[in-house]
């Protein structure tokens, strides 16, 4: 939920040409992954690789929490993100990220850094993979993984 801010962007987050709807899906997460590095960067932290597990277990969680209407790091049938990213076959989850709402990459990544709790999750120089989850209908849902490598 967040409120929505700026980082200097200029690019618009609409594709100039038209393109697959999980194509742009996987652009706008791609997108993420690069801002997370970017301010990684900044704090002088080693970037994050995609874990395609990683990834899809963050999609489930976005399109679980639009489906059946619940906001949480633990799901109504009482998963965790734990839980969550090793059924998807990950040994080594770390933390999670949840937002709701922010239409643009760069409206998330800002209301996680101006968030304690997950700017440390997005900073932390432990964590070496990252997957992130988007679901556009009725949000748009973002979940960010991390892990361990």
């Amino acid at each position: 939920m967040f409120g929505s801010g700026g980082i200097a962007h200029t690019r618009s987050a609409q594709p100039a040409v038209s393109i697959g709807r999980g194509t742009y899906q996987t652009h706008l997460e791609n997108t993420v992954v690069h801002l997370t590095n970017q301010a990684r960067a900044k704090a002088g932290v080693p970037p994050l690789k995609i874990n395609e597990l990683l990834r899809q277990a963050a999609r489930s969680h976005s399109t679980d929490m639009a489906r059946r209407g619940f906001f949480s790091h633990i799901d109504p049938d009482g998963a965790t993100p734990f839980d969550r990213m090793r059924s998807h076959g990950y040994a080594q989850p770390g933390a999670e990220n949840l937002a709701m709402g922010q239409s643009r990459p760069h409206e998330v990544i800002h209301a996680w850094l101006n968030s304690p709790g997950h700017r440390a999750n997005l900073l932390n120089p432990e964590f070496s993979v990252i997957g992130v989850g988007l679901h556009l209908d009725s949000g748009p849902w973002w979940t960010q993984n991390f892990g361990y490598a």
